[in-house]
């Protein structure tokens, strides 16, 4: 049920001079959230007229809080959008989408993709040290390591579906046994 909130006491002056009596009004919305918008009565008679909804609360106090701070220049604001014509509101023609749903998510590997670490760099500070910094890379990073350093022969589609933990064992053990002696990088 709508409800006045707050009366304004000085009238408030239209374009053609006339006057209206502007009062804030409110009402519930669903989900417990208030909208308010002011009405304007003429001072010398006539028909009502009201403006758009000018706020959404989120409770009645908070929607009479709201009608405490309007000035006198935004209340002139709001005669004028409630005399304005209403605007009309082109809605295109729906279109069906292309496709029926997203696109799948992958972390599909570029052919040429610079990796953000050499893993043979970081081995010869240590295994471990390799270990600890793949461990803080996600899977996408991990899989352009190993391709970027052709670690497997495995294509990017199959390495995308494995998980971090399988990956890093898989970049270890391969810069392992290149690094071993008599292997050439």
């Amino acid at each position: 049920m709508s409800e006045t909130l707050l009366h304004y006491q000085r009238t408030i002056a239209a374009p053609d001079g006339s006057r209206y009596e502007a009062r804030a009004c409110g009402s519930e919305l669903a989900g417990n959230m208030w909208q308010g918008w002011i009405e304007f009565v003429p001072v010398q008679g006539g028909e009502p007229i009201r403006s758009p909804r000018e706020t959404t609360q989120p409770n009645r106090a908070d929607t009479e809080y709201w009608a405490t701070g309007l000035s006198p220049i935004y209340l002139e604001g709001a005669l004028r959008r409630a005399l304005a014509e209403p605007t009309p509101i082109v809605t295109p023609p729906r279109e069906p989408s292309v496709f029926a749903g997203p696109a799948a998510r992958s972390a599909a590997v570029t052919v040429g993709v610079e990796s953000v670490l050499d893993p043979f760099s970081v081995y010869e500070k240590g295994e471990a040290l390799l270990r600890r910094q793949l461990a803080a890379l996600s899977a996408w990073h991990l899989v352009n390591i190993v391709s970027a350093y052709d670690l497997s022969t495995e294509p990017a589609t199959t390495l995308n579906r494995l998980p971090a933990t399988q990956l890093i064992e898989m970049i270890v053990a391969s810069v392992r046994s290149q690094k071993s002696p008599g292997v050439p990088r």
